[in-house]
């Protein structure tokens, strides 16, 4: 599993998604999402505008699995 450090309280996840190179734009991110291709905590999840806060776990298919993690 990959950790992705962020250095707020939180990220949004189409933000994580580019962060993560997963994809380029947001409009990637819209696709994959509505294509159910994003998990978070084990749970399918298709708004863009979830927020992710160190700890969560988020999987993406043909991508990886990536935990968030707060700048240490």
């Amino acid at each position: 599993m990959n950790k992705i450090v962020i250095h707020s309280e939180y990220i949004k996840l189409d933000q994580f998604l580019k962060l993560a190179n997963c994809v380029s734009t947001g409009g990637m991110a819209k696709a994959l999402l509505s294509e159910n291709m994003v998990t978070v905590n084990g749970e399918p999840e298709d708004r863009r505008g979830r927020k992710l806060y160190p700890g969560d776990q988020v999987k993406v298919t043909d991508c990886g699995e990536f935990v968030v993690a707060q700048e240490a």
